[in-house]
């Protein structure tokens, strides 16, 4: 996949859930407030994304923030995505939404064909990475973080251990670009969201 060109960008299904829809599934789902604020981060950067790439802001930002609304009560491989894609289809959202957060998981199975797919799966590994690195800088600050300072922290096996190096090296592959300035886009991304992080 690393090869092909990037799909074009696809006009999103019809929305009938907002934002303000996804935050209350999150709510509804998520108590951990490290998680919730994986999941603004991931938000944020697929709006970046999106603003980048020509996608539509709002249909990226919600795959973002509910691409993992399950995992705190469902963790595990056979449960995580699996119950929530059910749990959404139950509830009406579009399709082609719940495809994309299913894309994000490989073990699914289920191709990365569209653009916002290949951002999901580029931005959630690394928005948590560069937040971890964020979390050990002297004033815990987004405002510190450079992308050398990232990759010198991914070579380091122990630190944020259960990430994974190769889905976020991938990541960039299936988006066209250099790790560097995928890196750089998304420490730019959580900047602008760095209040509500916490960072």
């Amino acid at each position: 996949m690393a090869d092909s060109p990037l799909p074009p960008v696809e006009s999103p299904p019809p929305m009938t859930h907002t934002r303000a829809d996804a935050w209350a599934l999150v709510s509804e789902f998520v108590q951990s407030d490290s998680l919730r604020k994986h999941m603004l981060a991931v938000e944020a950067s697929m709006r970046y994304y999106a603003e980048q790439l020509g996608g539509d802001v709002e249909y990226w930002g919600i795959a973002g923030l509910i691409h993992d609304f399950d995992y705190e009560q469902y963790p595990t491989l056979d449960q995580h995505v699996w119950v929530g894609s059910r749990i959404l289809a139950e509830r009406g959202w579009p399709a082609d939404l719940i495809r994309t957060v299913q894309s994000h998981a490989n073990y699914m199975g289920v191709p990365r064909a569209k653009l916002v797919d290949r951002a999901l799966f580029a931005c959630d590994e690394l928005s948590g990475f560069v937040t971890a690195v964020a979390y050990v800088r002297p004033n815990h600050s987004l405002a510190e973080v450079e992308p050398r300072s990232v990759i010198k922290k991914m070579k380091d096996k122990a630190f944020a251990r259960a990430v994974s190096r190769e889905d976020m090296e991938q990541g960039a592959l299936e988006l066209g670009l250099p790790l560097a300035t995928h890196v750089a886009h998304i420490i730019a991304a959580l900047q602008r969201v760095a209040p509500t992080l916490g960072l």
